[in-house]
């Protein structure tokens, strides 16, 4: 075997493993398939960590997460679909922010690894053994990766910045304790 025949083998893996977990990751959120909450409870959850209106963020959410998903494990149209899903998991990393780091204190660790991933794979590409080799790199230019990257980039940056907002003005409503019970 090559060294270039284990590249694509190793994108290839990459792609099939990232690329599953998140098209299962929107499916949760579009069909409520295993054990995710479908539009609606996506879109209750989604209103009561900032992010407004919940049905519709719930559903850009899940299909990013599945679209982006999908087209990954497929490797087609490998720029978008990294960057879609790395700004969902942007996205879902700012909510697990104030827990730290590690996933098991419920930290943003499992969403930066899943958006890190899919990042690397747009910026890298899908390697030989995927739709965009076959269909001789068409969804695949050069010039996507950059222009997929800012345009996620500056979308997720405002949805962020617009629940950041939500959240301090929300705060700013509340009176903390003057005394400890």
């Amino acid at each position: 075997m090559t060294r270039y025949d284990r590249r694509d083998l190793g994108l290839l893996l990459l792609r099939l493993g990232t690329g599953g977990v998140l098209a299962a990751h929107g499916a949760q959120k579009l069909f409520g398939w295993f054990g995710g909450g479908g539009i609606a409870g996506t879109g209750h959850f989604m209103e009561s960590v900032g992010y407004a209106p919940g049905k519709a963020s719930a559903a850009a959410a899940g299909l990013a997460e599945a679209g982006g998903g999908t087209l990954l494990a497929l490797g087609l149209a490998t720029p978008a679909a990294g960057a879609a899903a790395a700004g969902a998991m942007a996205g879902a990393a700012a909510v697990h922010t104030p827990a730290g780091f590690f996933n098991q204190s419920g930290g943003y660790e499992y969403a930066a690894s899943l958006g890190l991933a899919a990042l690397g794979l747009a910026v890298a590409g899908p390697g030989r053994l995927s739709l965009d080799h076959a269909l001789a790199h068409r969804f695949d230019r050069g010039w996507m990766v950059p222009t997929a990257l800012a345009a996620t980039a500056a979308g997720t940056a405002l949805v962020v910045g617009a629940r950041a907002r939500r959240l301090r003005e929300k705060k700013e409503g509340e009176q903390e304790p003057l005394f400890e019970e």
